[in-house]
């Protein structure tokens, strides 16, 4: 395959990572249903296991079905490496138990998604890893709440569900002058329509159940390494800069040098932590990821017409949509996302939560379920479902109101989006 530096968006979402099985012919990426793979003799097994060679040894570990994956995703987001897991949270797990030890400190944007919030606030202080929540935009609260212990600045670059607009340079300035890195959930995004590294992140993570795979049937993650932190410089990673007995004492930083964090992460969290993702699943996030370039288009034309009608409506008291000029982060998402700020947004319906309850009960067409970025639409109300582990505290914090409602606008025609709203709407305002 020709280099990714020298192709466009689009090629590399249908080529990465990928050329023709040289056995069988086979153009499209072959599933390797396999647990694992043989050696050549008892002097290749050491070595794959001693990592002194490249290679599978259990799909666990790695898959050459779901490689293909992780190479094509860091080659969308402009990454060194990456990582697939079983879902979202694995890859966000995994991050965190990467880089993190007993005692670590993680400053984190109160707006993200609830699942993340939770694992933030109850999960991990059980291992003494706690977490400081500012407000996302103002990133000099980050700089403020950052502690001797921190390791890690993390956000969403389209905040769940209020969909803030991260100012990704900014943070990452404010995260490298403490020599600390930048990650970024930048699932809402996807690489199409921002690529975090470009502007200054130094990890970002995806759910690929949503928008990448594009079709809520298979669950998946994935974390990108961009290789440009400095590990050593920072003194804060002893996990990737000293000694390390899981294997002889191998010093990750020092062996793989920009590739270090993803090897490190395969070589014990996939091996010891086994939230791996299968083959059959890598297949059909590949399936959506070959689409994603049209899709995100259709997605972000749907969306801008669904809100602009909702923009007209009476019985809307509010929307979160950054493309309208009332939204507050109107100038940075111009100018972070020019092709368009995604296909989820948020608003607020009069009536209050009663009237909320009414709107989700009378859609017709959008489904009512927990997922975003699906070809259909999807419609929820987050504080009593994907976000009600929240406080009321934190969801104030968050400003997520009881009237708020999120949709992922669909591949539908848009008139018969704005249709199936149009008849839900009216039936939330009856008494």
């Amino acid at each position: 395959m020709v280099s990714p530096k020298f192709l466009k968006f689009d090629t590399l979402s249908l080529h990465a990572g990928q050329e023709p099985d040289p056995k069988t012919g086979s153009r499209a990426v072959p599933i390797h249903q396999t647990t694992s793979y043989m050696f050549d003799d008892t002097d290749h097994a050491a070595a794959l296991y001693n990592l002194e060679q490249p290679g599978h040894i259990y799909s666990r570990i790695s898959n050459p079905t779901v490689a293909v994956l992780e190479e094509r995703v860091s080659a969308l987001e402009g990454g060194v490496g990456a990582i697939a897991t079983a879902s979202g949270m694995a890859a966000f797990f995994l991050t965190v138990a990467t880089l993190m030890d007993k005692n670590s400190h993680i400053v984190s944007s109160g707006s993200i998604y609830g699942g993340t919030h939770n694992i933030l606030s109850y999960t991990f202080p059980r291992f003494g890893i706690n977490t400081t929540f500012v407000d996302p935009r103002k990133p000099q609260n980050f700089k403020k709440a950052i502690q001797k212990n921190t390791r890690l600045v993390f956000a969403e670059t389209l905040g769940n569900p209020n969909i803030e607009v991260l100012d990704v340079a900014s943070l990452s300035k404010i995260a490298h002058e403490e020599r600390i890195p930048l990650m970024v959930d930048s699932t809402f995004t996807t690489p199409y329509l921002m690529q975090p590294i470009k502007l200054g992140a130094d990890i970002v993570m995806h759910s690929m159940t949503k928008f990448m795979g594009g079709h809520g049937i298979a669950i998946g993650g994935i974390v990108v390494d961009s290789g440009k932190f400095n590990w050593r410089d920072s003194k804060k990673f002893p996990n990737l800069t000293e000694p390390y007995n899981g294997y002889n004492g191998l010093i990750f930083e020092q062996e793989f040098g920009i590739h270090a964090l993803t090897m490190r992460m395969r070589a014990e969290g996939m091996k010891d932590f086994g939230a791996c993702l299968s083959p059959t699943n890598a297949f059909y996030i590949l399936q959506g990821l070959e689409t994603l370039p049209i899709r995100m288009q259709k997605h972000v034309e749907n969306t801008k017409e669904v809100v602009s009608f909702l923009s007209e409506c009476d019985d809307v008291e509010w929307i979160n949509y950054p493309s309208l000029r009332t939204h507050k982060d109107y100038n940075l998402a111009k100018k972070l996302l020019p092709k368009g700020a995604g296909a989820i947004f948020s608003f607020g319906i009069k009536g209050g939560k009663n009237a909320g309850r009414k709107l989700i009960e009378n859609v017709s067409l959008a489904s009512h379920l927990a997922n975003v970025g699906d070809a259909k639409t999807l419609i929820i109300h987050p504080a009593s479902t994907t976000h009600q582990q929240m406080s009321k505290k934190a969801l104030k914090n968050a400003g997520i109101k009881e009237n708020l409602i999120r949709i992922s606008v669909g591949l539908e025609d848009p008139s018969d989006i704005i249709e199936d709203l149009t008849y839900a709407i009216k039936m939330s305002q009856r008494n």
